[in-house]
């Protein structure tokens, strides 16, 4: 497998997680035990997440420095807001509700570790992508 075609894969792993990631903090109202996160909070990590793709689809398709310093920064902020959530989402839990219980896709907060460090090493990854020069053009 070339380089391109990994950036592409997890460019389509990148995407999974920012869709699974607002599926999964949209229903979080519906599990006790979890601090809520403000909903303008889900909106900015999803819009963010959004337009990181794109600018991140748009530089593998006609690389250009520019655009690739501002798909890194849009990544790097959807990544720190990520892991912020999920650290909130971790460790304070509501004092007035029942234990966490696991929802659907799984027991607990590892599908979600799982995304979001993954997302960070995607990232690292990418980052050195655009700083070595490796896209061909």
């Amino acid at each position: 497998m070339n380089l391109d075609n990994a950036v592409w894969l997890l460019t389509g792993l990148a995407a999974v997680v920012v869709l699974l990631t607002r599926m999964r903090l949209a229903n979080e109202e519906s599990q006790s035990g979890h601090a809520l996160v403000p909903r303008a909070v889900v909106n900015a990590h999803t819009l963010v997440g959004v337009v990181a793709l794109g600018v991140w689809i748009y530089y593998l398709t006609s690389p250009d420095d520019l655009v690739g310093v501002v798909s890194l920064a849009l990544w790097w902020i959807e990544v720190g807001l990520g892991l912020l959530i999920l650290a909130r989402w971790m460790t304070r839990p509501s004092k007035h509700a029942a234990d966490t219980t696991g929802d659907s896709w799984g027991q607990g907060p590892g599908l979600s570790v799982l995304g979001h460090v993954g997302m960070l090493l995607g990232i690292s990854f990418f980052t050195w992508v655009v700083l070595a020069d490796k896209i061909s053009a």
